[in-house]
């Protein structure tokens, strides 16, 4: 029997790193620390042995599926590579040169979560911090659009609402939580405060809150499905709280015109800067998506939805998106780093998927989404190797193995195909 101790997560955004994982008979047995989540997602490690290389659902030598997957990818025109959220920044490296290699688009499952937060952003900037700033600061913690208490199981625990910090030493005590959001929550059951907002209207409610905390003379109305005292009032706890901070999430960013209603938000929060001190933070929902972004922005510049067809880097959501792609039938080979973003796609995008050669990267115990003509079983970050993933306020964590690794990484297997084009220049 084994013990290994502060361990990290990646199952959510939050990437947890205080668990102790026991290992006895080659298998994990407990997880103290884990939630309900990651308890599941440990256990069931090494459940599954699928074969290392398949080709038409079929077992094939590792060499001989890689030498197959580099011919799709070398003969194909518009090719897409998607995913990297569940990888570590060795694959994501790995991936974003193999992008680069065969002039492919590359795209992560941000474009289908936070792209109009990170659109927002890049407008207007954003005033942010780290996870520890707002255990050891906020007094005032507003969720925006999201229910942390099912997304991300400890983040009152750890990051947010309950732990004891430095100037706030009795921890939940000396917080005040609101949940804003257009339905009552989990979360909305636990905070002090919950605002429900009518369908579709965040932008006109955080529009009126700028009005009020800007001091411009307001019509004394209900706004959005809030009443006029509940809006003074939460306007006034925005300007009095010591230090404050949104934490934010799809029902903000992807209702209407998402990417307007973040963008109003950031504002809100430049405007508060004025009266106390705030932050905005996006609750990044994938493991390491947030190393996603920062990776593509290492090699390319841009965080998502990057075209390397003309050698260069080209940005431009929507057209170069894996989902719209897809769904107009650009893609004549898609290679998936991690293929479970497949089932937020329309019906229409899979049926097109169904009708192009695909290559999936997968983990042992995640079936494939779709039949893939090569499909790739490789070894988990934190699991079977050591990595690096990004937590969802950008800080980078050290990622250890606690199980023997009896497949190959993402990165092993991207940089072999990589190595096939190379050689048939």
């Amino acid at each position: 029997m084994a013990r290994f101790k502060d361990v990290t997560c990646t199952i959510c955004g939050c990437l947890c790193d205080d668990l102790q994982i026991t290992v006895e008979n080659g298998r994990i047995t407990e997880a103290i620390g884990a939630c309900h989540l990651s308890e599941e997602w440990f256990l069931t490690q090494d459940t599954k042995q699928p074969p290392v290389a398949e080709i038409e659902g079929r077992e094939a030598p590792l060499d001989v599926a890689v030498q197959r997957a580099a011919e799709i990818l070398g003969n194909a025109r518009w090719p897409l590579i998607y995913g990297l959220s569940r990888s570590s920044t060795e694959g994501q490296r790995a991936a974003a040169s193999l992008a680069d290699q065969i002039g492919a688009s590359i795209d992560t499952t941000a474009s289908l979560c936070h792209a109009p937060s990170i659109m927002a952003i890049q407008e207007v900037g954003e005033s942010t911090c780290t996870l520890g700033e707002i255990k050891n600061r906020a007094d005032l913690v507003v969720f925006w659009g999201v229910d942390p208490v099912r997304s991300h199981p400890r983040h009152f625990e750890r990051c947010s609402v309950d732990p004891a910090g430095q100037f706030v030493p009795r921890g939940r005590a000396d917080r005040t939580v609101v949940v804003v959001d257009t339905v009552e929550t989990e979360s909305a059951n636990l905070a002090d405060l919950f605002i429900p907002v009518s369908v579709d209207r965040h932008f006109e409610l955080i529009w009126a809150l700028r009005s009020l905390v800007q001091g411009v003379p307001l019509e004394r109305s209900d706004v959005a499905g809030v009443p006029w005292e509940v809006l003074v009032d939460l306007a006034d706890r925005l300007k009095s709280c010591r230090c404050g901070v949104f934490f934010f999430g799809l029902g903000l960013a992807r209702t209407g015109l998402g990417h307007c209603n973040v963008e109003a938000l950031l504002r809100l929060v430049r405007d508060l800067n004025g009266h106390t001190r705030f932050h905005a933070r996006r609750m990044r929902i994938p493991g390491d998506v947030t190393g996603a972004d920062t990776v593509l922005c290492w090699y390319t510049g841009y965080p998502f939805s990057v075209n390397l067809s003309r050698g260069f880097p080209r940005y431009n959501p929507g057209e170069y998106s894996a989902y719209e792609m897809l769904e107009e039938g650009e893609v004549d080979a898609c290679l998936f780093v991690g293929s479970e973003g497949v089932d937020d796609f329309s019906a229409k995008a899979i049926a097109h998927l169904r009708r192009i050669p695909t290559i999936t990267l997968d983990y042992p115990t995640i079936p494939s989404a779709i039949s893939p003509t090569i499909r790739f079983t490789t070894a988990v970050y934190g699991v079977h190797l050591p990595g690096t993933a990004y937590r969802m306020d950008e800080i980078p964590l050290p990622l250890r193995p606690v199980l023997p690794a009896t497949y190959p990484s993402d990165a092993e297997v991207l940089n072999a195909i990589e190595k096939v084009l190379r050689r048939a220049e």
